[in-house]
C-alpha cells in the first residue's frame, strides 16, 4: 500500500511517500527558517504562498525519487488542522485536487495524531497503551493512547506551549529564531542552577502546564542586568532546566495516575538534548523518542497517521482545512 504524505499546517513544506505501514520510500522537507527569521516569528501569509511555491514541486520530486505516478499510489494522507488556515488550504486543496486527478483516495489527518504517531515510524515496539507527550511550539498536552483512534487528554497548557516558552525567551534575551535550539546551544556552557527558576505547577495534582510566569521571570532576572553584561549561558541554562522539570514532573505524574509505563514523545521540543536525556533516564518508565529530524512538522508522521486510520476503517467524504481542530476522541 503507497500512502503520500503531505503536511502545510505552518511553515514547512513536507512530502513522503510511505509503503505499507512504516516503510519510508522517500521524503522531502522545505524549512521556511531562513524565510521567517528577518521577521521574528512565523509570517502566516508569507507561510502559506511559500507553500504554494513548493508542495507540487516536492510531489513531483517524490514520485521521481520512487519511480511510480500519482495513479500508483492507493491513498494520499493530507494534515487538516490545526494550523494556520492560509497553509492548511495550501495543502488540503492541492491534496484535494490530486486526488481527484489521480482518482485516489483522501484522508484527511489530525496534526496531533500525526505527532503521536512520529515516534512509531522506528519503532516496532510500541504498541498501545501508551502515554504521548506532544510538546512543540503550538501544543504541550499528555494523552492516553488505549489504542490507536481511541484518546484522552489527560491535560495540557494553561497558556504557553513549551516551544513558544523558548521562543519568547530567546526573544528577551536578544537571540535569533527559532529560539528553541539557540538557548539550548548556550545551555551547553551555562550553569543550570546559577538562577532558581520557578517550576510553574509543580506540585499540583493535576496533570497541567503553565509557561507564562515561567518566561515572565525569565524577563524580571534578565533586566537586573547591565546591557552587555547579562549571563546568557547561565540564564539559558537554567530557563532550559525549569521547563524540562515542568514537563517531567507531569510525565510522571500521568505514568502514576494510569499505571501506564510507556511514554512517547514528540513534537519539536522534543528534540532538545536535555529533555531527550531525561526522558531516557527516567527510572518511572520507557520513553520511545523520534529521530531528531522527525520530532518537527514532517508528512511521514502524517502518512503513517493516514494510513492507520484508513486500515481501521475511518473515511471522509471531503476534507476541509480546519484551523481550530484539536480533539483526537
Amino acid at each position: 500500500m503507497l500512502t503520500l504524505g503531505i503536511e502545510t499546517s505552518c511553515d514547512d513544506t513536507g512530502v513522503a511517500i510511505l509503503r505499507d505501514e512504516r516503510e519510508v520510500l522517500c521524503e522531502f522537507l522545505s524549512s521556511q527558517i531562513a524565510d521567517h527569521s528577518r521577521f521574528g516569528g512565523v509570517i502566516p501569509e508569507f507561510a502559506a504562498r511559500k507553500h504554494l511555491e513548493n508542495l507540487l514541486p516536492l510531489v513531483d520530486a517524490a514520485l521521481r525519487e520512487c519511480g511510480i505516478s500519482g495513479h500508483d499510489l492507493d491513498l494520499i494522507a493530507v494534515t487538516r488542522g490545526p494550523g494556520l488556515m492560509g497553509s492548511l488550504i495550501v495543502g488540503v486543496m492541492t491534496a484535494r485536487a490530486l486526488s481527484q486527478a489521480w482518482n485516489v483516495p483522501l484522508i484527511g489527518v489530525n496534526h496531533l495524531e500525526g505527532h503521536l504517531f512520529a515516534p512509531l515510524v522506528d519503532a516496532e515496539d510500541l504498541e498501545p497503551p501508551f502515554l504521548s507527550l506532544i510538546v512543540s511550539g503550538g501544543h504541550t498536552e499528555i494523552i492516553r493512547v488505549d489504542d490507536f483512534g481511541k484518546y484522552e487528554l489527560l491535560g495540557q497548557t494553561r497558556d504557553d506551549a513549551a516551544g513558544e516558552a523558548y521562543d519568547k525567551a530567546a526573544r528577551i534575551l536578544g537571540l535569533k529564531y527559532p529560539g528553541g535550539p539557540e538557548i539550548e546551544r548556550l545551555a551547553k556552557t551555562g550553569d543550570p542552577h546559577a538562577f532558581d527558576f520557578p517550576i510553574p505547577l509543580k506540585n499540583t495534582d493535576k496533570v497541567e502546564f503553565s509557561f507564562s510566569g515561567l518566561k515572565t521571570a525569565l524577563l524580571w532576572q534578565a533586566r537586573k542586568f547591565e546591557d552587555g553584561k547579562i549571563p546568557v549561558e547561565d540564564l539559558c541554562a537554567s530557563f532550559q532546566r525549569a521547563v524540562t522539570e515542568a514537563l517531567m514532573s507531569k510525565v510522571k505524574l500521568a505514568v502514576k495516575m494510569t499505571g501506564i509505563r510507556k511514554v512517547s514523545a514528540s513534537g519539536g521540543v522534543s528534540a532538545n538534548g536535555a529533555l531527550r536525556e531525561a526522558l531516557g533516564n527516567a527510572r518511572e518508565f520507557r520513553a520511545w523518542l523520534p529521530s531528531k529530524g522527525r520530532c518537527t512538522d514532517n508528512a511521514v508522521m502524517i502518512a503513517m497517521a493516514g494510513r492507520n486510520s484508513w486500515i481501521r476503517g475511518v473515511r471522509t467524504s471531503e476534507v476541509f482545512p480546519d484551523p481550530s481542530l484539536h480533539n483526537l476522541s
